[in-house]
Protein backbone atom coordinates (compact mmCIF):
# COMPACT_ATOMS: atom_id res chain seq x y z
CA UNK A 1 0.00 0.00 0.00
CA UNK A 2 1.40 2.79 -0.88
CA UNK A 3 1.28 6.32 1.38
CA UNK A 4 2.37 9.43 0.65
CA UNK A 5 2.53 11.77 4.55
CA UNK A 6 3.74 15.56 4.29
CA UNK A 7 4.85 17.75 6.98
CA UNK A 8 6.35 21.05 7.63
CA UNK A 9 3.41 23.09 7.26
CA UNK A 10 2.81 25.71 9.46
CA UNK A 11 2.37 29.98 9.46
CA UNK A 12 5.71 32.23 8.59
CA UNK A 13 5.86 35.64 7.63
CA UNK A 14 6.51 37.25 4.21
CA UNK A 15 9.77 36.84 3.16
CA UNK A 16 10.27 33.67 5.80
CA UNK A 17 11.33 30.27 4.67
CA UNK A 18 9.53 26.92 5.30
CA UNK A 19 10.75 23.15 4.47
CA UNK A 20 8.29 20.42 3.35
CA UNK A 21 9.10 17.29 3.58
CA UNK A 22 6.73 13.97 2.13
CA UNK A 23 8.02 10.63 3.21
CA UNK A 24 6.52 7.88 1.03
CA UNK A 25 6.42 4.07 1.45
CA UNK A 26 5.31 0.77 -0.16
CA UNK A 27 6.43 2.16 -3.28
CA UNK A 28 10.28 1.65 -4.87
CA UNK A 29 10.53 5.36 -4.55
CA UNK A 30 13.95 5.59 -6.36
CA UNK A 31 12.40 4.83 -9.76
CA UNK A 32 9.41 7.14 -9.16
CA UNK A 33 9.17 10.97 -10.51
CA UNK A 34 8.19 13.21 -7.29
CA UNK A 35 6.14 15.96 -7.20
CA UNK A 36 4.72 19.39 -5.41
CA UNK A 37 1.44 21.03 -6.10
CA UNK A 38 -0.62 22.90 -4.27
CA UNK A 39 -3.97 24.39 -4.07
CA UNK A 40 -4.64 27.71 -2.91
CA UNK A 41 -8.23 28.67 -1.54
CA UNK A 42 -10.59 29.00 -4.62
CA UNK A 43 -8.41 28.08 -7.09
CA UNK A 44 -7.27 24.89 -8.52
CA UNK A 45 -4.19 22.72 -8.00
CA UNK A 46 -1.46 24.08 -9.96
CA UNK A 47 2.20 22.17 -10.36
CA UNK A 48 5.05 23.57 -8.02
CA UNK A 49 8.30 21.65 -8.92
CA UNK A 50 9.02 18.17 -10.08
CA UNK A 51 12.26 15.80 -9.69
CA UNK A 52 12.64 12.85 -11.74
CA UNK A 53 14.18 9.88 -10.34
CA UNK A 54 17.53 11.08 -11.93
CA UNK A 55 17.14 13.99 -9.89
CA UNK A 56 15.84 16.52 -12.66
CA UNK A 57 14.45 19.27 -11.64
CA UNK A 58 11.25 21.56 -13.21
CA UNK A 59 9.37 24.17 -11.26
CA UNK A 60 6.87 26.40 -11.75
CA UNK A 61 7.18 30.19 -13.02
CA UNK A 62 5.77 31.05 -10.12
CA UNK A 63 8.80 29.09 -7.76
CA UNK A 64 11.61 29.48 -10.00
CA UNK A 65 14.34 30.82 -7.95
CA UNK A 66 13.07 30.61 -4.91
CA UNK A 67 11.98 27.38 -4.12
CA UNK A 68 14.30 23.98 -4.24
CA UNK A 69 13.01 20.24 -4.69
CA UNK A 70 14.91 17.46 -3.74
CA UNK A 71 14.99 13.98 -2.59
CA UNK A 72 16.80 11.27 -0.28
CA UNK A 73 16.56 7.75 -2.30
CA UNK A 74 18.00 6.02 1.69
CA UNK A 75 15.57 7.89 3.13
CA UNK A 76 12.61 7.61 0.60
CA UNK A 77 11.74 11.06 1.35
CA UNK A 78 11.29 14.17 -1.22
CA UNK A 79 11.66 17.79 0.27
CA UNK A 80 10.94 21.61 -0.91
CA UNK A 81 12.60 23.86 0.63
CA UNK A 82 10.44 27.68 -0.06
CA UNK A 83 12.51 30.77 0.56
CA UNK A 84 11.12 34.49 0.15
CA UNK A 85 8.09 33.03 0.94
CA UNK A 86 5.05 35.15 -0.35
CA UNK A 87 1.65 35.86 1.02
CA UNK A 88 0.17 34.20 -2.73
CA UNK A 89 1.77 31.13 -2.05
CA UNK A 90 -0.51 30.24 0.77
CA UNK A 91 -1.86 27.17 0.01
CA UNK A 92 -2.49 23.50 0.91
CA UNK A 93 0.72 21.59 -0.43
CA UNK A 94 0.61 17.94 -1.44
CA UNK A 95 2.64 15.17 -2.42
CA UNK A 96 2.34 12.84 -5.22
CA UNK A 97 4.28 10.03 -7.50
CA UNK A 98 3.84 11.99 -10.95
CA UNK A 99 1.40 10.41 -12.93
CA UNK A 100 0.20 8.24 -10.50
CA UNK A 101 -3.01 8.21 -8.20
CA UNK A 102 -0.98 8.50 -5.20
CA UNK A 103 -1.51 11.54 -3.45
CA UNK A 104 -0.67 12.96 0.33
CA UNK A 105 -3.24 14.08 3.30
CA UNK A 106 -1.55 17.94 2.24
CA UNK A 107 0.09 20.56 4.15
CA UNK A 108 -0.70 23.78 4.60
CA UNK A 109 1.38 26.98 4.83
CA UNK A 110 0.21 30.36 5.63
CA UNK A 111 2.18 33.25 4.33
CA UNK A 112 1.10 36.51 6.32
CA UNK A 113 2.22 38.78 8.72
Amino acid sequence: QVQLVESGGGLVQPGGSLRLSCAASGTIFRFNTMGWYRRAPGKQRELVAIISSGGTTTYANSAEGRFTISRDNAKNTVALQMDSLKPEDTAVYYCTIVGSRYWGQGTQVTVSS
